[in-house]
């Protein structure tokens, strides 16, 4: 019996060994996400005219064995149903399962929103507010396998691993604030018009832009970028934009000539709306500082050798604001109620009702470990305070968060928040008891408890 094991540990040490010895690739991709003129932006306006193309980039990996995907959607939202539509297209494309594929907005408001348990529900509903097409959304969907497809034949060895950060100045700003007495104000993204808001302090942020970058030898090949801050200047005009951050990213890559990819980090209650007052000049500050943020990141990158990576996943089960059969009958009536705006109808009807229903399948996370780099994928629009509890769960490490990865659970709050009320908790679809169930489920992917959970229990 002995011999068999020593036998069985030799082997599983020699297939270690010569995983390990397989190379790292990586191959970026793009895809046009435009939906056509006449398509329902977010809130149903229709598209009127295109400022920038939504794109949805991302990339695959590979490990010898493995694959995964993440990508990041120039939308605002997508949730739910069409969360899991997405990752099983890009899953199948790259030829991977779709519990390693992590797909995000950067959730900028010039942009659609995608939830299609949400679109049956209107379509169901008296005089319903329009939504994007199956049409579109399937078309999307085959354009994007192929790219992604295509990705998986230019598959490049990297080598080597950098990481880098920079402070980016006067971009971000709390959105949860306090007057000189006490009392909660809100700080929208367009609040720069408001002296007293312009004046008030930035608030807790976090100044950090981080990035990552694959490289061979001396040549990078892609650079991914993570920065916590709603990454909108406007809304709801019929524009489509994939606003400063997109603009950023873009010259980036035209100057650099390799993919940049963009993520949103933690931003549910961090905002640009101390330094936007939505004329021209802000919005090119915003996007020039945005873009000095990156450059500054890339020149402090430090490289290592890139040897080994390592997907983990986890899942959340999120409690509803309210008791379900109060939040269903409330939202249902918000959904029927044909006299309320279609913002209403949609955000507080359609889609609170289809997370309702989706809620035997958790809401799931992940982390892609790269040696001592850890990109976290967080769901909904969390708040600042979970990209801080990853980053100090591996403090010796270098952190980098994307939030707005399954956005059904809207704004994820911290318990502190919800008792204190404001925009945030009014309009998330989950309440009391999110914070401790996201704090757990992160601690399991960063903090090891799982695994130490699992070690102990086999030694009994």
């Amino acid at each position: 019996m002995k011999l068999v094991f020593k036998s069985l540990v030799l082997a599983v040490l020699l297939t270690a060994n010569l995983l390990s010895a397989a190379p790292l690739r990586v191959a970026a991709f793009s895809c046009d996400a435009t939906p056509p003129l006449g398509e329902p932006m977010i809130w149903a306006t229709p598209l009127q005219s295109v400022v920038t193309p939504l794109l949805a980039k991302g990339i695959v990996l590979e490990d010898g064995t493995n694959r995964m995907v993440l990508c990041a959607f120039d939308w605002c939202l997508i949730g739910n149903e069409s969360e899991s539509n997405f990752r099983n297209t890009l899953a199948r494309a790259a030829g991977t399962l779709p519990a390693q594929v992590s797909v995000h907005s950067i959730h900028q408001h010039a942009a659609p929103y995608a939830d299609e348990g949400a679109h049956r529900l209107l379509d169901a509903a008296p005089n319903p507010p329009a939504h994007l097409s199956a049409g579109f959304l399937a078309d999307l969907r085959q354009r994007l396998a192929r790219a992604v497809s295509e990705a998986t034949n230019r598959l490049e060895v990297f080598d080597r691993l950098g990481t880098g950060e920079a402070k980016v100045e006067r971009v971000a700003s709390a959105r949860r604030i306090h007057d000189a007495n006490g009392k909660l104000l809100t700080r929208y993204s367009n609040s720069g018009k408001d002296k007293a808001m312009a004046d008030a302090p930035e608030g807790d942020i976090d100044p950090r832009l981080k990035t990552i970058t694959f490289a061979r030898g001396d040549k990078p090949l892609v650079r991914l970028h993570f920065y916590a801050t709603h990454p909108q200047t406007f809304c709801c005009d019929g524009r489509a934009s994939a606003d400063f951050v997109g603009e950023a990213r873009e010259d980036l890559e035209k100057e650099e000539h390799i993919p940049e990819i963009y993520f949103t980090g933690c931003a549910g209650d961090v905002t640009v709306g101390k330094y936007n007052d939505g004329s021209a000049e802000a919005y090119a500050g915003l996007k020039k500082r945005l873009g000095e943020g990156m450059r500054n990141a890339i020149a402090a990158t430090h490289f290592e050798p890139a040897r080994t990576i390592r997907w983990r996943t986890g899942a959340v089960s999120f409690p509803l604001r309210d008791a379900r059969e109060k939040v269903v009958a409330q939202s249902q009536a918000w959904l029927n109620d044909v006299k309320q705006p279609d913002a209403q109808r949609v955000y507080f009807g359609a889609m609170r009702l289809a997370f309702v229903e989706r809620l035997e399948r958790p809401v799931e996370v992940s982390a892609l470990q790269l040696g001592g780099a850890w990109i976290v994928n967080l769901p909904g629009e969390p708040m600042l305070k979970f990209q801080r509890l990853c980053q100090s769960l591996r403090a010796k490490d270098f952190v980098a968060v994307a939030g707005y990865d399954d956005c059904g659970p809207a704004y994820i709050c911290t318990e502190q928040a919800i008792y204190e009320g404001g925009y945030e908790p009014g309009a998330s679809n989950v309440g009391h008891g999110s914070e401790p169930a996201l704090r757990e489920a992160i601690q399991d992917l960063l903090a090891g408890a799982m695994a130490a959970r699992v070690e102990k229990s086999s030694t009994k």
